[in-house]
């Protein structure tokens, strides 16, 4: 093994070939990024750095002069457009690269509104790269209205940011509840109170039918026939796995770039980690966007392509911070039957069963909860849910099963 290149240089690729120099990987290694920018942290984008309490500075995983003290070669600003997988080559900007081992890590990309209902005009934004942010930031002033059409983590965080700049702020989700694809009904109920709490207009079962102004968004027309003005726009209605450049170089492609349990995708030497990979879990194949995936996924992929062998096994957690309120959430609650809830006042959980199974833990402003929670699941202990939902009792004991 002389070089490896890795596509995609967000928190995934980092990691990855942070992790590939820590292994004692001596050979050629190249991170190709497409934004201008070494690697960042996505998450504080609509959080602290949208609200100006952090700067480019701080966002950066690691300085520039890491890479190059770490002998990897960093190309920013470069768009792949091909992978040659015969000759074991990528193209991009009229030269080819060589490799013996091609990671991607190339993420997700946000969805759009369609040009038909007005996502081409100005004012109307996405939540993702740095770029995004940065063109949304001068829009956000006190008094102007704003438009957030999604009522996911990332449509709320949007939503508490532009209230806390002042903003009014109308808030549509067109499925029953916001969170619904997510969270259980306690947690959308906790934090639909919370942003009306803070002045929030939250429409839920309303979507919208399209956008109207000349060269800027003036207002939308709803579903159910209302005109709301608005000066912004920010659309969260998700994202989907960046798989262009797999399916072109003929990967099988499954919910994402499909790898096995080990990262490495149906070409034995291109592997796959964070936003852009689906992989075997528990039966299913899944897909986790969340940057502790991106990291374990990618620094596993780094390991394996020295030649550890070793499966993965994600510990999903994720978190979201909106007003002053942070949520933790450990585990996944796909198949629960039960919600159990133990409320400590200011510190409150929801905790996720199937049958006699703990499955994942929602915590608002509950660190403690959240850690217990977090490692019981590691451990497969399923505690009693009236233990749990006595807020009286303390949790800690329940990790000696």
């Amino acid at each position: 093994m002389e070089k490896i290149v890795v596509v995609g240089a967000g928190q995934a690729g980092a990691a990855c070939v942070a992790k590939l120099r820590a292994e004692g990987f001596a050979g050629a290694i190249t991170l190709i990024g497409a934004e201008a920018v070494p690697p960042y942290q996505r998450p504080p984008l609509s959080k602290a750095y949208l609200l100006g309490e952090m700067t480019l500075d701080r966002l950066l995983l690691r300085p520039e002069s890491y890479y190059r003290e770490a002998g990897i070669d960093l190309m920013l600003g470069a768009a792949v457009q091909a992978i040659d997988p015969l000759a074991r080559q990528i193209t991009l900007d009229g030269e080819t690269i060589a490799y013996d081992a091609l990671v991607l890590a190339t993420g997700s990309v946000p969805r759009r509104l369609p040009a038909a209902v007005g996502g081409d005009l100005g004012g109307v934004h996405v939540v993702r790269g740095l770029a995004d942010v940065d063109a949304m930031a001068p829009g956000m002033q006190p008094g102007r209205r704003a438009l957030i059409v999604g009522g996911g983590y990332i449509g709320l965080e949007a939503a508490a940011v532009a209230r806390k700049r002042g903003m009014a702020v109308t808030l549509i989700e067109m499925a029953p509840r916001i969170l619904q694809r997510v969270a259980a009904p306690e947690t959308s109920d906790y934090f639909r109170a919370l942003h009306r709490a803070h002045g929030v207009d939250i429409r839920e079962s309303v979507g919208l039918t399209r956008l109207v102004g000349a060269d800027h968004v003036t207002g939308a027309i709803l579903s159910d026939g209302v005109e709301l003005p608005c000066d912004m726009v920010i659309v969260g209605i998700g994202i989907a796995p960046d798989t262009a450049l797999a399916e072109a170089a003929g990967l099988t492609i499954e919910n994402g770039i499909a790898t096995d349990a080990q990262g490495r995708t149906s070409d034995p030497a291109i592997w796959a980690a964070g936003d852009c990979a689906s992989f075997p879990y528990r039966g299913a194949r899944i897909r986790l966007e969340s940057v502790q995936n991106a990291i374990d996924q990618a620094e596993l992929v780094a390991q394996n392509i020295l030649g550890a062998g070793l499966d993965y096994h994600p510990e999903p957690w994720f978190w979201s911070d909106q007003y002053d309120v942070k949520l933790q959430i450990a585990g996944l609650n796909t198949g629960y039957d039960r919600v159990v809830l133990r409320d400590g006042g200011a510190a409150r959980s929801h905790w996720y069963y199937a049958g006699e199974r703990l499955l994942a833990v929602d915590a608002m402003n509950d660190p403690r909860g959240y850690m217990i929670g977090k490692r019981l699941i590691a451990a497969g202990i399923s505690p009693d849910p009236a233990v749990v939902g006595d807020a009286a009792q303390d949790l800690k004991p329940l990790l000696q099963g």
